[in-house]
């Protein structure tokens, strides 16, 4: 069985001999891409039972996701976490704010549709051998101050 994998670590120089990983765009590459962009769609989605369905379809039975706020172990836990960020900002959206590097590292933002995001954040994903997220790391670079 395949163990946790990041993306675009092939081990393989531009013209395919063994070397140090490359920067060019691959297959990888764009399962990351559309991986990241299902994952923002899923903590956009406000209708339960399809945040569930996405859920269950982008993360591994036993994902884990951890940021400074949350620490969400199983897909049920994943996807309460998400409904209770969106119970906490009604209205938010959240969406990709650049690419998804090479080891699947992509920023976003969270805000009003069309505004300037007052929350901005990186998140890391670590894949199963089936493709499906196994642990998404979160990190939160721009919070608003408590009032």
């Amino acid at each position: 069985m395949d163990g946790p994998s990041i993306a675009g670590n092939s081990g393989e120089t531009a013209a395919g001999s063994p070397g140090p990983p490359t920067r060019k765009r691959g297959t990888t590459m764009i399962m990351f891409e559309d991986l990241a962009q299902r994952y923002i769609d899923a903590w956009n989605e406000t209708d339960p039972v399809a945040r569930r369905s996405a859920v269950d379809e982008l993360f591994s039975e036993d994902a884990r996701y951890v940021d400074p706020l949350a620490l969400a172990q199983g897909r049920e836990a994943i996807a309460a976490t998400i409904g209770a960020v969106q119970a906490q900002f009604p209205g938010f959206v959240f969406r990709l704010a650049g690419p998804v590097d090479e080891q699947a590292r992509f920023t976003w933002e969270l805000g009003p549709a069309g505004q300037e995001a007052p929350i901005v954040g990186f998140d890391v994903a670590l894949t199963d051998g089936a493709g499906r997220l196994q642990t998404v790391l979160g990190f939160l670079d721009k919070v608003p101050a408590a009032a």
